[in-house]
């Protein structure tokens, strides 16, 4: 946190957003041993592209469908072949920050994919505690509880921006099947 504080830490990042043909949206609890934000529910999957040469493809933001790709198989074992990277819609880009603990936190600029597709999951424990679908409803009674402290229930700060800015009205594109409509590759949301 010390050196994004100091403003010398800023780095790329993307949150998936998978739905299931009933339109539920898959969220993970990050694991305990998760460096920052442990046990958080969050969105489907999260990370960062690596310095490699298939993460670093800047065109069509290939690059951060390949991570994406390889991170939704590290996390929760769905493989590429349920996922191909051209099915990932790109929706925007946020830049945010976020402490953890006191010493670790998020300076990203975050990519935010979609994708409606029905999968095979097989969670990894070292990356995560629980996986759940959520309709709207649910994961506002979700928020709900994170809000008001229940149940131990805490949402990551980077999906709760996402929902607070984003996700119903984008949720609705999803149900319509027009989410390349939503998409805004321009704009960089600074929250």
């Amino acid at each position: 946190m010390e050196k994004i504080e100091a403003g010398n830490v800023l780095h790329r990042a993307f949150s998936v957003f998978l739905f299931n043909s009933k339109y539920e949206l898959l969220l993970q609890q990050r694991s305990a041993t998760k460096v920052t934000f442990p046990l958080v529910w969050t969105n489907t999957c999260c990370s960062h592209p690596l310095y490699r040469e298939s993460e670093l493809i800047e065109e069509n933001c290939a690059g951060v469908r390949n991570a994406a790709q390889r991170k939704l198989f590290d996390e929760l074992g769905i493989v590429a072949d349920e996922l191909p990277v051209d099915q990932f819609i790109l929706l925007g880009r946020m830049l945010y920050m976020a402490p953890s603990d006191g010493k670790w936190g998020e300076h990203e600029l975050d990519y935010l994919l979609f994708m409606v597709r029905d999968v095979k999951l097989n969670p990894n424990p070292e990356e995560v505690a629980d996986v759940k679908y959520v309709n709207r409803d649910q994961l506002k009674e979700l928020l709900r509880k994170a809000d008001a402290g229940e149940d131990g229930v805490k949402m990551s700060p980077w999906f709760r921006l996402v929902v607070d800015n984003f996700l119903m009205g984008w949720w609705d594109h999803v149900e319509q099947g027009t989410l390349q409509g939503a998409a805004d590759m321009k704009t960089i949301h600074k929250l």
